[in-house]
């Protein structure tokens, strides 16, 4: 049965053609999939413009930013755009009270003034390599005991080196291999891919434009907000990655992306590459039920309590403020994501339409005398109401323990404790040493311990209101027993008691440490409990998760077979790899009477200004402008001033930063976000409804230029007028 599954599939990997917008594509599949359909929709170029394996094309201008957003090559010294909350991190990172980026924005005038961004990378990608039949050889040979190797990414990896060594692709520190499987792992490519890790930051706008509108408007259409950054590829002196070095110069691209100035209208044909991070399109209904019911429950609960006393906080001081900016922003995108998931998955039907696509594939198995599918359909059903208590609580401690208390992540003291009851001298000099250097991490300028204290306090807590007492992790045991169940009690003593309630207490234990202190540190008893509740769950679900994914392949091979048959779009879920999407530029009704245009301009962020809610502040140079008019070369041709604009591509997380491209595949924008009805997209795609958020070239080159007088970075660009 598995031959004939295998045999079927190659067939629908090499002669089907799409005829819809919706699909996340493999750039590998273009030329026999999709070209066709792009030239109908209106592109305008050569399809080897956009990729080929053997020339340089736009891809080669397309950069995975920080592992988990888009960026797109704009100059030909290395310029990088991306998303304002994609570099977020980084402006943070060198804000303080007295330079404050995150407020006031920052622009480096000078290459000299550009500010090196520590720990972050931008990746590209150099060959994409359709490596199936080799894997299903490693896979045939090597020895499998558990039958896991065709997920396990430690033997992927394996398999990767064994290839790269036959076909002589060199590796190093910078040139490194990915090797995913793709379609439920039925198919597998290795990406190689050159890593630079000397990026400095070039310029951001304040948050008050580049975060306009903030969690309000966060996942929402019309969008006001110039979600942008800029950042610069950095290289030594042969043009060859390398980490930092005052020495290293700007990165001469081999491809740059060049700008169009002329605008958008409606029904114009647009194309996004970038790197979407995950999608769930082959679930079955019961599937997307446990993922209403727990990880968005969790999301929507936690993340909530988490969020409203994180603003208390920040509220009451600049350094707090800056602090905790970008764990708020991070925390606070998922937050809303997962409401509005939960609501467009009821008010779209889309449990319906979930059972209604299933029925079709085990109507298609009756037909075809395949019993394989459903065998697979019934195996996923029963996996899934079996591990959904342990899925509730692996969310729970992740989301209320793991991410909520900061202090859950404290240094491992495990070789500290090891070596004292040894009582070796050199070994707990040596890990004494280690900890006080992994400590530095922990206590670094953006933690501090009283925000933590207050936020655990109603995290732990309502971690106890959520998980029933006979479920929870081992430390109740020690709240229960010495605190009478009082976990306000619980965290206060942690506070005030652990060697690790602040960076003084630390030094002073690790000046005369003994193993008595540190076994029974409250925090480092807390950190534990949590480290091994949360991998008891993994663990009560390993059975489960090996089967359902054995069905899962069997399954989403029966949907690739059906879609085939039904000439209905193939295309694997996102995972973090380089894909492209197209669509067409257009307005669209959420709801009965009620139209949203395509577009939106300067005038809706005065009509949405607020003084008094920080959400909403407008810059004073920017409404100088505003009022004298004075958009320079960026206006549109009746004179108002565009800000975004929304295009009918499929995108989700992970393509925060992509380039949006015209017909010509000229950049016209940067992808940042979706509207709210779209967020069911991760699971259901509806073209009707589903709208990228776009911020336009023209509104992101006029607050470079009008508002922060930063011309010397467009005269690097290839810019058409």
């Amino acid at each position: 049965m598995k031959k004939t599954i295998l045999f079927s599939l190659l067939s629908v990997f090499t002669t089907f053609a799409s005829h819809a917008d919706e699909g996340m594509w493999m750039l590998t599949d273009l030329k026999k999939q999709n070209a066709a359909v792009m030239y109908d929709l209106g592109l305008d170029i050569s399809i080897d413009k956009v990729y080929s394996p053997d020339s340089i094309s736009l891809k080669d201008a397309v950069v995975h930013f920080g592992g988990g957003c888009t960026g797109e090559v704009i100059s030909p010294e290395g310029l990088v755009l991306t998303n304002h909350h994609c570099g977020y991190g980084y402006i943070q990172q060198h804000s303080s009270v007295e330079h404050d980026y995150l407020t006031d924005g920052f622009w480096a005038m000078t290459r000299e003034q550009e500010l090196p961004c520590e720990g972050l990378t931008v990746t590209y990608i150099d060959r994409i390599l359709d490596v199936t039949d080799y894997v299903m050889e490693q896979l045939q040979k090597d020895e499998d005991p558990e039958g896991l190797n065709y997920l396990s990414p430690s033997y992927l990896s394996k398999v990767a080196d064994r290839f790269a060594e036959q076909e002589k692709i060199h590796t190093d520190e910078f040139t490194v291999l990915e090797l995913k499987p793709f379609y439920g792992a039925n198919k597998y490519y290795l990406f190689v891919k050159t890593v630079y890790k000397d990026i400095r930051m070039v310029g951001a706008p304040p948050s008050s434009i580049g975060k306009f509108g903030a969690d309000t408007d966060n996942w929402m259409w019309p969008r006001h907000c110039g979600d942008f950054s800029i950042f610069r590829i950095y290289a030594d002196k042969d043009g060859k990655p390398a980490k930092y070095s005052a020495d290293n110069v700007p990165l001469k691209v081999k491809k740059h992306i060049a700008i169009n100035l002329k605008g958008v209208k409606e029904g114009d044909f647009t194309f996004v590459m970038g790197f979407p991070g995950r999608n769930w399109r082959y679930m079955i209904s019961d599937e997307v039920e446990e993922r209403m019911q727990t990880t968005n429950f969790m999301r929507d609960t936690v993340r909530g309590v988490r969020l409203r006393a994180l603003n208390e906080e920040m509220q009451k001081d600049a350094r707090t403020r800056i602090q905790y900016a970008a764990k708020y922003a991070s925390s606070a995108n998922y937050w809303k994501n997962a409401i509005g998931m939960n609501e467009g998955l009821v008010k779209l039907k889309v449990l319906n339409r979930k059972k209604e696509q299933q029925e079709r594939l085990l109507e298609f198995g009756r037909e075809t005398g395949n019993d394989a599918y459903r065998e697979a359909y019934e195996t996923i059903r029963k996996i899934v109401a079996k591990r959904h208590d342990a899925v509730y609580h692996q969310q729970a401690i992740y989301e209320a323990l793991m991410l909520g208390t900061e202090f859950s992540n404290i240094p491992e003291t495990a070789g500290l404790l090891k070596a004292l009851q040894n009582g070796k001298k050199k070994e707990i000099s040596e890990a004494t040493e280690q900890l006080r250097n992994s400590s530095k991490k922990f206590f670094n300028k953006d933690y501090n311990p009283e925000v933590d204290r207050k936020v655990s306090r109603q995290l732990i807590a309502l971690y106890a209101r959520l998980v029933p007492a006979e479920q929870r992790i081992s430390i109740f045991q020690l709240i229960d027993k010495k605190f009478q169940g009082n976990t306000d009690a619980f965290v206060d003593a942690c506070f005030s008691q652990s060697v690790f309630s602040s960076p003084e207490a630390l030094e002073r234990f690790l000046k005369k440490p003994d193993a008595e202190t540190l076994a029974n540190d409250l925090m480092v008893q807390y950190a534990s409990s949590v480290k091994k509740g949360y991998q008891a769950t993994s663990d009560a679900m390993k059975a489960e998760t090996n089967a359902y994914n054995r069905a899962h392949k069997t399954w989403v091979a029966g949907m690739l077979e059906l879609k085939h048959k039904e000439k209905t779009p193939v295309y694997p879920d996102a995972n973090s790899t380089l894909r492209l999407t197209y669509g067409k530029i257009g307005s669209y009704e959420p709801a009965d009477g009620k139209e949203y245009l395509y577009y939106t301009t300067l005038k809706g962020v005065m009509e949405k200004e607020d003084p008094n809610n920080p959400e909403f502040v407008v810059p004073a140079r920017l409404k100088e402008l505003y009022e004298k008019k004075d958009f320079g070369p960026y206006a549109m041709p009746d004179g108002r001033m565009p800000i975004c604009f929304a295009t009918a591509t499929d995108n989700t997380g992970g393509n925060s930063g992509s380039p949006v491209f015209n017909a010509k595949g000229e950049l016209i924008g940067t992808g940042f976000d979706r509207n709210y009805e779209g967020l069911t997209g991760d699971i259901a795609y509806n073209p009707q409804l589903q709208r990228a958020a776009v911020v336009d070239i023209r509104y992101t080159l006029f607050i470079i230029d009008k508002y922060a007088g930063a011309g010397h970075l467009i005269k690097e660009m290839t810019i058409i007028r």
